[in-house]
């Protein structure tokens, strides 16, 4: 990011569910982060997969943001000047830049099936991120072809043997060779749905987002990204990763667990009662009370903020329990 820029951050949740505790406290996070910098905020909605993405989750997650007192600038359904603000209608632009990709040849066709990858070699990470052996990046136009007539090909964009490194803002330099952590990766998966990693690097880029704060777990797609930003000549962000919110039995939040997500959370916390458990946790505050989003924008500080995942306190799951005084 330029120096002296101001800031423009951005929340940009997947509305598969209703938001879950460790999804307010990435928003939160975000939030203060630009708010603290007298910075903007855009909403995003990342539904890539409508069918997975009904816009009755949108909804309640704009509803669930305007409860904490965590507003935004642009975005949403409420539109602004870099619209549209929902991924799934959002195809044509990433279709363009898809297309400049390969048009440069750094796009091929790939035929692999995930369960192909699977048996081809054990995962890579262990987020289960297989590293990808390049094996159809030298098809000839003929096998392609007929591998074309039995299979729809997704998209790999051609890695260079390189590092790619950058300054996180929580965990300092972290640095990545992509040929060797994961080799070519898709850009557009086989049923012509757009991949993350395109998406999210023209949408931040054309919404003018040049802060990106999200979870710990999307680090190591960042020097993916940096990669496609540099390839489509946009001014890469800065990048914050914050720690996860785990169980007390250290798994992680799941959408899938309701009695973390906001619609069992509203009927037992107040915002204020959930924001403050929120920022002791997160190092903004020495023990949970009552606090409003707009009383921790001082309190923010990327120094305070913990490095190691969080677990949530067993209280938590009670419905008696973790109350602030």
């Amino acid at each position: 990011m330029e120096q002296g820029k101001a800031v423009v951050g951005r929340f940009a949740p997947s509305p598969s569910g209703r938001m879950h505790l460790g999804n307010v406290f990435c928003a939160l996070i975000a939030w203060l982060s630009a708010r603290s910098c007298g910075g903007r905020v855009v909403l995003r909605q990342e539904d890539l997969d409508p069918e997975r993405c009904p816009r009755r989750y949108a909804d309640l997650l704009e509803d669930d943001l305007r409860w904490l007192g965590l507003d935004w600038d642009e975005g949403g359904s409420a539109g602004g000047p870099h619209g549209p603000y929902f991924q799934s209608e959002r195809t044509a632009i990433y279709l363009q830049y898809y297309e400049c990709l390969k048009a440069r040849g750094l796009v091929y066709p790939c035929f692999c099936s995930r369960a192909e990858l699977h048996a081809a070699q054990a995962p890579h990470l262990a987020d289960g991120t297989v590293l990808y052996s390049g094996r159809c990046r030298s098809l000839s136009p003929a096998e392609r072809q007929a591998l074309a007539q039995k299979r729809k090909p997704a998209g790999r964009l051609i890695v260079p043997d390189e590092e790619i490194a950058f300054d996180d803002l929580l965990y300092g330099r972290y640095r990545e060779n992509l040929a060797a952590a994961c080799g070519d990766f898709l850009v557009r998966r086989s049923d012509g749905v757009f991949a993350y990693q395109l998406a999210v690097v023209v949408d931040d880029a054309l919404m003018g987002v040049n802060q990106v704060v999200r979870g710990r777990d999307l680090l190591s797609s960042t020097p993916r990204q940096i990669y496609i930003y540099r390839l489509l000549g946009f001014p890469e962000p800065s990048f914050g990763h914050i720690p996860l919110l785990l169980a007390p039995d250290g798994t992680r939040l799941s959408k899938r667990d309701r009695a973390l997500d906001l619609g069992a959370l509203r009927a037992r916390f107040s915002p204020r009662e959930l924001l403050g458990l929120l920022a002791w946790s997160g190092g903004l505050l020495p023990q949970p009370r009552l606090v409003s989003a707009q009383e921790l924008i001082p309190l923010f500080s990327w120094s305070r903020l913990p490095r190691e995942d969080i677990r949530l306190p067993r209280s938590l799951w009670e419905e008696d329990g973790a109350k602030t005084g």
